[in-house]
């Protein structure tokens, strides 16, 4: 069963230009899949070989810690990529588990596909050159945000940044992804 893949050449169009060759040699590598709500896509210790672009749904990464206590480190819904990179990059045992908290509907990319696709394709290599460093930037951003701002202003940049989450997300998972207690995230008065 094929899929509309013009979501994804849209959005990597918004960084490169591809002849339409060049476009059916990267959209081949692709595998569409779909998970429904509560299903993993990543758990600890699995090896993790993929990275995932979302068509339709939400996702996070966390980790939990030694008293299970959840920490969660992204959400991502649609026009999102995500994975537990460390474990990708190096093709080892994840570190992170990656859920999904909505039906879900993502592009499947293996590493070593996206290997041959920046050397075959060398304006996908600058494509994910440019997302590694906006994904990283907002990483940056956020431990910043940790280590400098009040929960207000966390808060006020989570809406900012990403207003559909606080419909979509319940307020226990927004208050790990802050870093505080359901009960502190419920008496802010934004």
């Amino acid at each position: 069963m094929t899929h509309d893949l013009s979501p994804l050449r849209k959005h990597v169009e918004e960084i490169v230009s591809l002849t339409d060759s060049e476009w059916q040699f990267v959209a081949s590598h692709f595998e569409y899949r779909s998970l429904k709500k509560h299903q993993f896509v990543i758990q600890t210790g699995q090896v993790v070989d993929h990275e995932f672009w979302i068509l339709k749904g939400l996702l996070r990464t966390y980790s939990l810690d030694e008293n299970g206590k959840e920490h969660i480190l992204q959400f991502a819904s649609e026009n999102y990529w995500i994975s537990d990179y460390h474990a990708y990059q190096y093709q080892m045992p994840a570190t992170l588990f990656l859920d999904c908290l909505e039906d879900t509907h993502f592009l499947s990319l293996s590493f070593e596909s996206r290997e041959l696709i920046c050397k075959e394709v060398p304006a996908m290599a600058n494509f994910f050159r440019v997302k590694l460093n906006y994904g990283f930037v907002h990483l940056q951003q956020r431990v910043l945000s940790h280590l400098t701002q009040t929960v207000e202003q966390r808060y006020e940049r989570l809406i900012d940044e990403m207003p559909h989450l606080i419909q979509r997300v319940p307020k226990k998972l927004l208050a790990s992804y802050l870093g505080v207690s359901r009960e502190t995230l419920s008496r802010l008065k934004v």
